[in-house]
């Protein structure tokens, strides 16, 4: 991979590189693919407990943030002791986002194996450190799901025997790739690429046509040519959230829930580890508790619902979402988090997906069509569909 000769410094924070908010000091953990082990789970949230805002951040890549942070250091032992930090130089760009329910509900082929070999060679590929942190792959298990967010580098699997995927630049499909490891060099020949092509670009949407043209004739010799189906009949992921009570394809049950304002408390965060289940952070602020019995399943909504678990899809916080706001950024023009809370309490009807943000730089705005609701200097709000 090329290193890129960038002009401005990639402010992207992670778990040894923190952001300097106006609430203290943020650290963003990446979770290849959403995918979290219980034991995991609970230490974050008690490295939240002692030494950030008592929360865990659900950011709209699957991730977990932890604001307000008091003692930078003890927070990176803490993630690092959990195994969520695995490489001090390649923690930023383990940005992977992979289908939620692969592996356990549809889909073409089970992902999972695909982006944990991902993630072992962009660890592996000591020019990969030099990828920016915003740079999103992205592994679809052929639903569409994942590709429908454009991510800057997408396998989307078209067949199982042998695994078989077509590779999309930006949401447009270049080729395709038979076997894990072409399909994992083609993703990782993009983000090399890219910086090639425009060593200032951070991420695909950056390029103008000319170089996107560009950047896919330089992947094209690790390719097939032929493309597994017509781009323009991919399949469309369902829009429903997934929350509430699922059956797994082996049987077992998924339960999908969402916490207000994305923020899972570490009290609750404990209590979900406790389950001993594996947990997956979707893009959309889901979380899914996986693999679980029957009665277990009914246990855990008994137990956790009333902790601020909601299992509710009807619910308004499975449509809504928003940034920090005031006080939090020094850059928002208003308290978000309360308004939107006022605004969820008010009852009007949430007939579309809403993200709030306190200024022009939307941080976390879903990939997908969404109403934006965005604070303005005079202390009003701006909506408009993105």
């Amino acid at each position: 991979m090329n290193q890129p000769a960038r002009a401005a410094t990639d402010r992207c924070p992670g778990v040894f590189d923190t952001h300097p908010a106006a609430d203290g000091a943020l650290a963003r953990v990446r979770l290849p693919g959403g995918r979290i082990r219980p034991d995991q789970l609970e230490m974050l949230a008690r490295a939240a407990a002692d030494h950030a805002d008592g929360h865990l951040e659900l950011t709209v890549r699957g991730n977990l943030q932890l604001r307000g942070i008091t003692d930078v250091e003890a927070v990176a032992q803490a993630v690092v002791a959990a195994g969520l930090a695995p490489s001090s130089s390649h923690d930023k760009v383990r940005n992977i986002e992979l289908s939620p329910l692969t592996g356990r509900i549809g889909g073409v082929a089970d992902a999972r194996p695909l982006a944990a070999a991902l993630d072992d060679a962009l660890r592996a590929d000591p020019a990969a450190a030099t990828l920016s942190g915003r740079f999103l792959f992205g592994i679809d298990d052929g639903r569409g799901d994942i590709a429908g967010r454009r991510p800057d580098a997408c396998a989307v699997i078209r067949g199982d025997t042998p695994l078989a995927a077509d590779v999309l630049i930006g949401g447009t499909a270049v080729g395709s790739a038979t076997g894990t490891e072409a399909i994992v060099r083609a993703l990782i020949a993009v983000a090399a690429g890219l910086g090639e092509v425009s060593p200032g670009a951070w991420r695909v949407r950056d390029l103008d046509d000319d170089s996107r043209l560009r950047l896919a004739e330089l992947i094209a010799p690790t390719l097939d040519p032929v493309i597994g189906a017509d781009p323009g009949a991919a399949p469309v992921a369902s829009e429903e959230p997934i929350v509430g009570w699922f059956d797994q394809d082996d049987g077992a049950v998924l339960l999908g829930a969402v916490v207000e304002l994305g923020r899972l408390p570490a009290r609750l965060a404990e209590f979900i580890a406790a389950v001993q289940a594996p947990v997956v952070f979707t893009p959309d602020r889901e979380i899914l508790l996986c693999d679980l019995g029957e009665g277990v399943a009914e246990t855990v909504v008994r137990v956790l619902a009333p902790m601020g678990l909601i299992f509710d899809a009807a619910s308004p916080w499975a449509q809504v979402s928003c940034c920090v706001g005031a006080p939090g950024c020094s850059s928002a023009h208003a308290p978000v988090r309360d308004d939107l809370v006022a605004r969820v309490q008010d009852g009007d009807p949430v007939e579309e997906r809403e993200h709030w943000v306190g200024c022009a730089r939307g941080c976390g705005s879903p990939a997908e069509s969404h109403l934006s609701v965005q604070a303005t200097p005079d202390g009003g709000y701006e909506r408009r569909r993105r």
